[in-house]
């Protein structure tokens, strides 16, 4: 080969390099990743408790001192049975007191209608005499009623959940002594947010959890939403019904997620790769903006619904100053 042809030969493989590092030189390196299908979730987060579908408190209607607790946590018991005696001594010498009125007021009337039946007493003594036994036996009657609120009873069948008293102290109506229920029938009670509210329905699944229990996923049903949300937590309360299964412990906290909506073979995409309703994708190695329409959005996931195709290639994190039709060096897809 002459000298002249070799210099030919590399003037044109010196052309072709450099036409190659002006075409792929320059090109910015972009990793990119492949639009998935799988189902998306929308989920509400809430935090939760279980507790007893009817729940009841054992208080006192009266101020007395407690003789004894007849009860203990975990305990059955039966409706109408006594679980707390408080001290009815004071109520006792107060019906003793009022029994001796009545008898002495009984004696009073039954004279007064016999002077009467005679002629030596008027309609209006007579009245007086009657009003007055009257009045004496009611009060007794009232103060021997009151002698059952001594005995306190359980409300309905089931088991001490809580127990909050001991003999020796004063039981008084805003204090609660012990907590009932049936543990046969439990519900969860959500805390959310009042701008997840208009989210949220009864039927919807939930699907929870809890670190007392690693890896099990508990699932169930929105049943109701209180009708009152509290003012100072921003929050309504959210009553779930929990699925058949092994029973919970009532007072279990629970991490919530109530699925609000479900979509399967959704077009997911990850979410730091849609900006202001627009992708960026790679075809023929030049990048390429797409305009979508986001659906379901999620933490790593976002789904697509319109304007993006199946095994699509995203690219997550364009580099700034990206130009539509720009040569790229593609890594991934």
């Amino acid at each position: 080969m002459t000298s002249r042809a070799m210099l030919t030969g590399l003037a044109i493989a010196a052309a072709a390099a450099i036409g190659l590092w002006a075409l792929f030189g320059r090109a910015p390196a972009v990793n990119g990743v492949r639009a998935t299908t799988g189902p998306a979730l929308d989920l509400v987060y809430a935090t939760g408790f279980v507790e007893p579908e009817r729940p009841v408190t054992l208080a006192s209607r009266v101020t007395a001192p407690v003789v004894a607790v007849l009860a203990d946590e975990g305990m059955a018991v039966r409706a109408g049975q006594t679980l707390v005696l408080l001290d009815d001594g004071e109520q006792r010498a107060q019906i003793a007191q009022l029994a001796a009125q009545t008898r002495e007021s009984d004696a009073a009337e039954q004279r007064a209608l016999t002077l009467f039946a005679r002629g030596f007493l008027a309609a209006a003594g007579r009245d007086r005499a009657v009003a007055a036994a009257r009045s004496a036996r009611a009060a007794e009657a009232g103060a021997r009623a009151r002698l059952g609120q001594f005995a306190l009873r359980a409300g309905l069948d089931g088991v001490v959940l809580r127990r909050d008293v001991e003999p020796g102290d004063l039981a008084s109506p805003s204090r609660t002594l012990m907590t009932l229920g049936d543990p046969a029938r439990l519900r969860v009670t959500a805390t959310v947010d009042e701008r997840d509210i208009p989210r949220i329905a009864p039927g919807q699944r939930v699907l929870m959890s809890t670190a007392a229990y690693p890896g099990r996923i508990m699932r169930g049903r929105v049943r109701a939403v209180t009708p009152g949300g509290d003012p100072d937590q921003r929050a309504f309360r959210v009553r779930i019904a929990p699925d058949a299964g092994p029973p919970l412990p009532v007072g279990l906290t629970l991490e919530v997620n109530i699925v609000t909506a479900a979509r399967d073979n959704a077009v997911l995409v990850p979410s730091r790769a849609l900006r202001d309703g627009q992708i960026w994708t790679a075809e023929g190695g030049t990048a390429r903006p797409v305009r979508v329409t986001a659906g379901i959005e999620g933490g790593e996931r976002t789904e697509i619904r319109q304007g993006l195709t199946r095994n699509a290639c995203v690219l997550p994190d364009p580099p700034p100053g990206l130009r539509a039709g720009q040569r790229i060096r593609l890594g991934g897809c």
